[in-house]
């Protein structure tokens, strides 16, 4: 469905170099699945969604949609995607079936045609009590149901997402998320971004980070968090005492001998280094290990006793952070 090699996207700046939004990226997206981008703010995530969306020619590169080339066919690659940005686009004064009249006019629709599929699409979208209601009058989570449904009124085999769920409380995602499921059991390509990690565990298929406009990593979910993750996160809290002094002394734990008495070889030992380790935040200690209640009974066992303690699985989240840090980017 998608295939980048190389992707380029540069901007000209006054008097200094040209601006790197996406630097060489490798994509490819198969036929039904959900491909998720994640990656921190500036990251190159949405341009890199107006190059597939074929709204931004690529500076250098190859990047082919739907099996056509994207800098040629843009029209006919637009005929037949479908696009859900970040702000809804929606006109707010018109009804939501007068939305789906306007937008399915943009690709040349005929009216009986545009009000069949909305009929459709407004029970897609649990709507259809809603169909002469001005859009303004709606929920967050109504407008965001609407503007994916009304990205389908061109019946796309492929649709992109910006960031969906984002300003919905938990219902609302919920529900939008069974629709999206339900898209992709109709045999329609999703590709999404997100900063919702649970979002991204739950929807993709399989997903790339990007970093510095680049990709950083590329699996599924499960696959990521096994490269980067123990299985298990212990998180402790102390009422006092120096967290750094006590991230030392419980890392002490860390590197055991071997039954044998011998010490793991240097591969194993950088291996551990990056999947079993201790990090510092601000309140609390996180641990990776892969059995978090025996790393829990060995801290207690040597007087390193916490106020609080949790042992959970390792998240998407803990590979975001891992890859991207834990710096706010601006």
């Amino acid at each position: 469905m998608i295939e980048a090699r190389g992707l380029f996207k540069r901007y000209p700046s006054r008097g200094g170099e040209p601006f790197t939004a996406v630097a060489g990226i490798d994509l490819d997206v198969r036929p039904g699945e959900c491909f998720g981008l994640l990656g921190p703010n500036g990251a190159g995530k949405s341009t890199t969604m107006r190059m597939i969306g074929c709204v931004s020619r690529p500076t250098a590169g190859s990047l082919s949609i739907l099996g056509l080339d994207a800098a040629v066919h843009g029209a006919a690659i637009r005929a037949r995607i479908g696009v859900v940005p970040q702000d809804d686009a929606l006109d707010s004064e018109l009804t939501v079936a007068e939305n789906f009249l306007v937008y399915g006019r943009y690709f040349g629709l005929g009216k009986r045609v545009i009000r069949e599929r909305t009929t459709r699409l407004l029970e897609f979208a649990q709507l259809a009590d809603k169909a002469d209601q001005r859009v303004d009058t709606l929920s967050g989570g109504m407008r965001r149901r609407l503007a994916i449904a009304r990205a389908m009124i061109n019946e796309p085999v492929l649709v992109l997402l910006d960031e969906p769920t984002t300003g919905l409380d938990p219902q609302a995602r919920h529900v939008l998320w069974e629709r999206l499921f339900r898209l992709k059991r109709e045999g329609v390509t999703l590709v999404l971004t997100t900063h919702y990690m649970d979002e991204a565990e739950q929807l993709c298929d399989r997903l790339v980070v990007i970093d510095g406009g680049q990709v950083v990593d590329a699996g599924t979910p499960r696959e990521l968090i096994e490269r980067h993750c123990t299985r298990e996160v212990l998180e402790l809290r102390y009422d006092s005492g120096d967290l750094a002094d006590l991230a030392a002394r419980v890392r002490g734990g860390l590197a055991q001998p071997t039954e044998t008495g011998a010490a793991p070889s240097p591969g194993v030992q950088q291996a551990l280094a990056v999947r079993e380790r201790v990090e510092i935040l601000p309140d609390r200690l996180l641990y990776y290990t892969d059995d978090g209640e025996a790393a829990l009974a060995d801290i207690h066992h040597r007087a390193l006793s916490p106020a609080t303690a949790l042992v959970r699985r390792a998240t998407l989240e803990d590979v975001f952070l891992a890859l991207t840090g834990r710096t706010l980017v601006d």
